[in-house]
């Protein structure tokens, strides 16, 4: 919601400032323009990305307007989860969480948290690190390293499909200045016995398309690439925190020490204080 409030000031700012000044919209639109701005962009932008990318582009820009994947309970979720999961392995032995991984949908302990459970990418991540620690004889230092390859690879695809919208802003400014030298052609090619009102129209339509370019790159693609940027950054802490907790369980700390750890890890806006996390995990020991 925050991303669409943004693109609303940058229109009104500019169509406002546009309208005071004395300007008409109607001078503005020149569906022609568009076409070959936005056209070009697009056919680009697909030749030069993989149909995930271009997929994932345009899922990873529609859910700016819906609300992150992780919020301030999804993480108290996760780390009760890691914690539930640690608590068991430490009570009954590390043998005592294989099955739980293996068929997480049929564990009581995943099936206390629906919406870790319905992540697969999460889901996947924390088995797969819980299969290490119970069937490797990695040392903390092995498993943490192989975890960090793994989650940089991770990091890596999630950024994809904003640097490649980041290309797309980049590339508009030059389709622009293309749609405005198709027009000056135009008005060069109409010279011939037009009056000055007529060419003037032509040389302001060209033009157009030079504002327009300009002013999708840097006032919606580009923001829109930032802050798919910043999303997929944000995203990639839930993955840091199993991490963390699971690294420094191997390394001998206690569970509600690991996950503490983990906590730290968080952002303060959605990280929950000791306190508050304390009390969650006692309320599911409790209920143990």
């Amino acid at each position: 919601m925050f991303a669409m409030i943004g693109s609303v000031v940058v229109l009104v700012c500019v169509l406002g400032g546009f309208l005071m000044s004395g300007g008409n919209l109607l001078l503005l639109w020149h569906p022609s323009e568009i076409i070959v701005i936005i056209g070009a962009a697009l056919g680009a932008f697909m030749t030069s990305n993989p149909l995930k990318v271009v997929k994932a582009s345009f899922a990873g820009a529609v859910g700016l307007f819906k609300k992150p994947r992780y919020e301030r309970e999804d993480y108290v979720d996760i780390l009760k989860l890691v914690y539930d999961l640690l608590v068991k392995s430490r009570k009954e032995g590390l043998l005592a969480i294989e099955a739980d991984i293996e068929d997480p949908s049929k564990s009581a302990v995943f099936s206390k948290y629906p919406k870790v459970l319905a992540d697969h990418h999460m889901l996947d991540f924390i088995t797969d690190c819980l299969r290490l620690m119970v069937g490797g004889n990695l040392d903390p230092n092995e498993l943490e390293s192989l975890l960090e390859y793994e989650l940089e690879t991770h990091h890596k695809e999630a950024a994809e499909p904003a640097h490649a919208v980041q290309k797309v802003a980049d590339a508009l400014p030059g389709f622009g200045i293309v749609a405005a030298v198709l027009g000056i052609v135009n008005t060069m090619a109409a010279i011939e016995g037009a009056d000055t009102a007529t060419i003037g129209a032509k040389v302001g339509a060209a033009l157009v398309g030079t504002f327009l370019g300009i002013l999708v790159a840097y006032g919606f693609v580009g923001p829109i690439a930032a802050a798919m940027e910043g999303r997929a950054h944000e995203e990639g802490k839930a993955f840091e925190v199993v991490k963390m907790a699971l690294v420094a369980s191997v390394r001998g700390y206690p569970p509600q020490v690991a996950v503490e750890f983990a906590r730290k890890l968080l952002f303060s806006d959605i990280r929950p204080t000791f306190a508050d996390l304390e009390a969650h995990l006692k309320g599911k020991a409790g209920a143990k």
